[in-house]
């Protein structure tokens, strides 16, 4: 029964350059290798990315990406996910992937 709890209580892993799946692609994605070594990009909650009129905001670094950046691209699922130097909390951004806007 323990194991059954923890399973079930355990966070979602990807593989290297995989994203987790989500409702809207339960089979998960593939980041781009431009975007990623495997161990540069995760998925981030909406609260850590602000969207302004200049551009994206990352907040644990205030670095701004601007919308025009090749930096910003279209997320396959729904959600942001950060792909940054390192993996780095505080890493330079080599991808931002945005939800579409209404999604």
């Amino acid at each position: 029964m323990c194991a059954v709890m923890l399973a079930a209580g355990a966070p979602k892993i990807g593989h290297a350059h995989e994203a987790i799946p989500t409702a809207a692609k339960p089979q998960g994605w593939n980041y781009p290798y431009s975007c990623c070594s495997g161990i540069d990009c995760r998925e981030v909650p909406d609260a850590d990315i602000i969207e302004g009129s200049r551009g994206y905001e990352i907040r644990k670094t205030g670095e701004i990406i601007l919308m025009s950046d090749p930096k910003i691209k279209q997320s396959p699922d729904g959600v942001f996910h950060w792909c940054s130097v390192k993996g780095r909390d505080d890493g330079k951004t080599i991808c931002l992937f945005v939800p579409p806007r209404g999604f």
